[in-house]
């Protein structure tokens, strides 16, 4: 499959060839790494299904934009800030950091990263708190349409199920504990094979993966790849929704179906798909 490389866009990532392979360099954070984009091949039917959370499994981006913009308000002191069309892109779908660089670059905020992160996760743990205690934003994070049939059905194909995100623990948790309480689906640590998340906070630092190595680094779907121990790659398929996770998975040497709905398109990583969906429906068609 050749890939048009040239055509790629996301955030800090510089495509190009060499020795006839296509690299990707990823500069974020402060950290830059060079990798290989593997050839991938997807053999059916599935045996194991790795899928996203944020967009993927649970519709929560305008949650998550939402905490972005209130941490914008607070530190520009100007609770009528909004974020326009053109930002949408740059805040949805990367680390926080990532994120908050966007905004004080764009909006010339005299804030340093370091400090926005803070307030931003301030906020954020006084909100999840909120829909946690059945407060708050309740309706913040929808499951997508069909995941109890889809998978309930994968469950019974005898299909194991990981969930990868970038999120640090304290804000996956209620998002996916919140959607599987709205299905009526019980605890979703009994549910899943596996759950990797970014880490956790601990004196200002992050641990395990951490959103310094977040997607679109490799590690975070390499991680629970592996958990599942000696598993063909090519019997395993990742479902993403967002640019940033189709290049992890790819990275990771792992084929991927991506949902249209997201900004594969606009990005042109639907390119490193090797099929697309309109829902549920059309990857049980790809899959089982």
């Amino acid at each position: 499959m050749k890939l048009n490389y040239q055509d790629y866009k996301i955030n800090n990532a510089q495509f190009y060839e060499a020795q006839g392979r296509v690299m990707c360099t990823l500069k974020q954070c402060g950290i830059e790494a060079t990798y290989a984009i593997p050839e991938v091949k997807f053999t059916p039917k599935a045996e194991v299904l790795l899928m996203d959370l944020d967009g993927t499994t649970v519709k929560s981006e305008e949650f998550w934009m939402y905490l972005m913009q209130l941490t914008v308000r607070r530190i520009m002191k100007d609770e009528s800030f909004c974020f326009e069309d053109e930002d949408i892109p740059h805040i949805a779908g990367f680390s926080t950091y990532e994120h908050l660089e966007y905004c004080i670059r764009k909006y010339k905020i005299p804030c340093k990263v370091t400090a926005a992160n803070e307030i931003y996760h301030e906020i954020a743990k006084f909100e999840l708190n909120e829909i946690l205690e059945g407060r708050g934003n309740t309706e913040a994070f929808k499951p997508r349409e069909g995941l109890k049939e889809f998978l309930t059905e994968a469950k019974s194909r005898g299909i194991r199920i990981g969930l990868a995100t970038s999120g640090l623990f304290y804000k996956a948790v209620p998002e996916i504990v919140s959607a599987f309480r709205t299905l009526g689906m019980g605890d979703p640590v009994h549910f899943f094979d596996a759950i990797i998340t970014g880490g956790s906070r601990k004196r200002g630092e992050y641990g395990t993966v951490g959103e310094l190595a977040a997607k679109p680094h490799p590690w975070v779907y390499l991680e629970l790849f592996n958990s599942f121990g000696a598993v063909d790659p090519e019997k395993t398929v990742v479902l993403e929704d967002s640019s940033a996770g189709v290049l992890s998975a790819r990275l990771a040497g792992l084929p991927v179906i991506g949902f249209k709905d997201g900004n594969l398109l606009k990005s042109k990583m639907d390119d490193l798909c090797f099929a697309l969906a309109d829902d549920f429906e059309g990857v049980k068609k790809l899959i089982f």
